[in-house]
């Protein structure tokens, strides 16, 4: 560091020992002479000397009275003020001499430099002298400031000036910076009456005002519109029918089910005109409630696919089949339902297979005819397939054997022997059904000896309740020793209990009429210990199976709760009746002790099930509750011819359509009011859920106790 040493004046006269802070140094001291030389002789280079500073003067140096009147009488400029630079002590001889010097110029000199300091004393030297940190900060001292003429007014200028101009006064510490304004000081600086004033000023041009007032103009008008609007122009647009019936609505096409555009509809649109209705045999009109043609291709039948059917996942292990029922075997090709079966290794069976169910989903009640049009698996030749169409009701699930425990084949409103397990008391009584072992069923679940408050679905614990069964279809082949030899038959049956004595029904012509003789008789099977049957058979062509042609198979049935005795059922092949059951087929029996049993008044659901080595029967049926459609084999039903058996092998259905008679309340529901089913299916939910369960036990419930067998207490 350098230290710029000023030009020297007159001397000054001797003053005492100073003390000063951290800035100024300490003058060695000097003899007058030594003072006297140095006012008259040429500046000259100084040698460097280490200087000592203190850190700030404590006091300034004293002065006689004279020398500060002299101060006072002398130049009137303003006294300069610097920030840190020292000044020494000035004598009144020195002041004299300023007065009355003039104004002459003096040359410059070359001033002295000394050398910096080491350490903190050349820090300290150097933060006094301004060559360290004055160009720092905002506000910051800068020794040049007043250093244009850096020996005049000063005491060791070599001269007094005798004219010097006022000087401006500095501040201690300068701004380096304007002080000029924010763009956002207003904000900081608010000014209520101008901002009062400002607001109560306005423009009528204003183009900001005036798109704020059409934004909102428009979107007051948008909601307008769209609250109030819209609700009134619908109103006088479109307005409602002039004939309101069954509710706000008016009556739907059907009288039942809403036309849906994204829902399937119960009439398939693809059902040619000329199937719309159909006459009873009894004269009476019949109207399409139901009919799928299925023609649309690659349809799926796993559980949620479809609105009205669902193939099962199961073995139906109650006829012993030798199949496995897996969804992915039955789809819709070539305008047809196709199930397939095919041999296969598959959940330890053998064989792989469909079966179609509309159980809780599709129904229909009280009378109706049922149509379905199938080709039949493989040949006329060759037995053991098991292909049906039938239907069953609604209170006992296909497949699902906890369903059927003490339901099926029960159509009993009696409350007699014919409710108890094997329909003997507890003396095995009567004797003769006991010796026979006719019945080894448990007894009716839901009979009308019910004790009351028990579990039962009503309307009432004295109504009977069953599942009874039609076959519309079971497909077999007749084997006889005589040319021919091998003959199909279409066996139509009413699988019913509790039993005549031996199984026999009254098959007199009066109470069960065969229309055709020469190509229907009654079925030589008449039942086993857990079903009658009341079957008749029917021969059926040879062109009518694997797909070159089609047969139709019709159940006409009709029941009246009023009028019992004027139901029947009605059989049909290729549209024309073969053969009739009456209520006097399945009358009174005196030697079993048994009452009428009756023309099922169950919602029933209907079924198909394709041929199938295991199963007694091909079952196809529609019923009130649900539709099966199914191919199986069992040996029950009838023996397998493997080595003549083709695999795989298809039945296909090319239509089911359903009718009832004309004005027909409450026919397509699965919970009519006088045999409700809905509440008791959702309470034994689990029973109807899981097809692994075979007994009602097994499900967690128990049988209501029988008044005449139990008793109530």
């Amino acid at each position: 560091m350098s230290y710029r040493s000023p030009r020297r004046g007159p001397t000054p006269e001797p003053y005492p020992q100073q003390q000063y802070a951290s800035v100024l140094p300490q003058s060695p001291p000097q003899s007058p002479q030594s003072r006297r030389s140095r006012s008259t002789r040429a500046p000259s280079r100084a040698e460097p000397t280490q200087q000592q500073y203190a850190s700030v003067p404590v006091q300034s140096p004293p002065q006689s009275p004279q020398s500060r009147r002299s101060r006072r009488e002398g130049s009137s400029r303003a006294p300069t003020e610097y920030a840190s630079e020292p000044r020494s002590p000035i004598s009144h001889q020195s002041r004299r001499s300023r007065r009355t010097q003039g104004t002459s110029s003096q040359a410059p000199v070359e001033e002295p430099v000394y050398a910096s300091g080491s350490g903190r004393a050349g820090i300290i030297q150097g933060v006094a002298t301004g060559s360290i940190g004055a160009d720092y900060g905002p506000y910051s001292y800068d020794p040049e400031l007043n250093r244009a003429n850096p020996g005049e007014g000063t005491r060791l200028r070599k001269a007094p000036s005798t004219a010097r101009p006022n000087l401006a006064r500095t501040a201690t510490v300068n701004t380096r910076f304007e002080q000029n304004l924010d763009l956002d000081d207003a904000l900081h600086n608010p000014d209520p009456v101008a901002d009062a004033r400002l607001d109560r000023t306005w423009d009528i041009f204003s183009s900001r005002g005036w798109s704020n007032a059409t934004a909102l103009f428009v979107l007051f008008g948008g909601l307008l519109m769209l609250f109030a609007g819209f609700p009134i122009l619908d109103h006088f647009t479109h307005p409602g029918p002039k004939i309101v019936g069954f509710n706000l609505g008016g009556i739907n096409g059907t009288g039942q089910v809403p036309q849906l555009t994204s829902f399937p509809k119960l009439i398939d649109d693809d059902t040619p005109s000329s199937a719309s209705t159909y006459t009873g045999s009894d004269g009476k009109k019949y109207d399409l409630v139901f009919s799928d043609e299925f023609n649309v291709d690659g349809r799926s039948f796993y559980p949620g696919d479809d609105p009205y059917f669902e193939a099962v996942d199961l073995h139906y292990w109650p006829t012993g089949d030798l199949e496995w029922y897996d969804p992915g075997a039955i789809t819709t090709q070539g305008g047809h339902l196709v199930i397939t079966l095919w041999e296969q290794d598959y959940h330890n069976l053998n064989f792989v297979s469909g079966m179609l169910q509309t159980w809780n989903k599709l129904c229909f009640s009280s009378s109706a005819y049922v149509e379905v049009s199938i080709s039949l698996p493989g040949f006329p030749t060759t037995p053991g397939f098991w292909p049906g169409a039938w239907v069953m009701g609604n209170l006992g699930r296909a497949g699902y054997g906890a369903t059927t425990e003490g339901m099926w084949p029960y159509s009993y409103d009696t409350c007699d022997i014919g409710t108890f397990p094997n329909q003997t008391d507890h003396n095995n009584e009567p004797a003769a059904v006991y010796d026979a072992k006719l019945s080894y069923l448990p007894g009716q679940r839901l009979s009308a000896c019910t004790c009351p408050g028990s579990d039962h679905p009503g309307p009432s614990t004295s109504t009977g309740r069953g599942v009874p069964e039609i076959d519309i279809l079971e497909a077999q082949v007749e084997i006889d020793g005589t040319a021919p030899y091998f003959r199909g038959q279409a066996s139509q049956s009413y699988q019913v209990a509790p039993y005549n004595m031996a199984y026999e029904f009254d098959n007199s012509s009066s109470a069960t009429p065969i229309v055709d003789p020469t190509n229907t008789k009654f079925n030589a099977y008449k039942g086993n210990v857990y079903q009658q049957t009341v079957s008749a058979v029917t021969y059926i062509d040879d062109k009518y199976y694997s797909g070159n042609g089609f047969l139709s198979y019709g159940l006409e049935w009709y029941s009246n709760p009023s009028s019992r005795s004027s139901g029947y059922i009605n059989w049909l092949t290729g549209g024309t009746k073969r053969w009739t059951l009456t209520p006097d087929t399945i009358g009174p029996d005196s030697v079993s002790t048994v009452s009428q049993r009756l023309i099922t008044e169950e919602p029933m659901v209907s079924a198909c099930l394709l041929p199938s080595p295991s199963r007694h029967r091909l079952t196809c049926a529609i019923t009130f509750q649900y539709l099966i459609l199914n191919l199986g084999m069992s040996p029950g039903f009838q023996h397998q011819d493997f080595e003549h058996m083709q695999f795989p092998a298809q039945m296909l259905i090319d239509y089911v359509r359903v009718y009832q008679p004309h004005g027909t309340k409450n026919g397509m529901t699965c919970d009519p009011p006088d045999r409700p089913t809905a509440n008791y299916i959702a309470e034994h939910i689990e029973a109807y859920s899981n097809p692994n369960l075979t007994t009602w036990a097994q499900a967690g419930y128990t049988f209501p106790r029988n008044s005449l067998y139990d008793g109530c207490s």
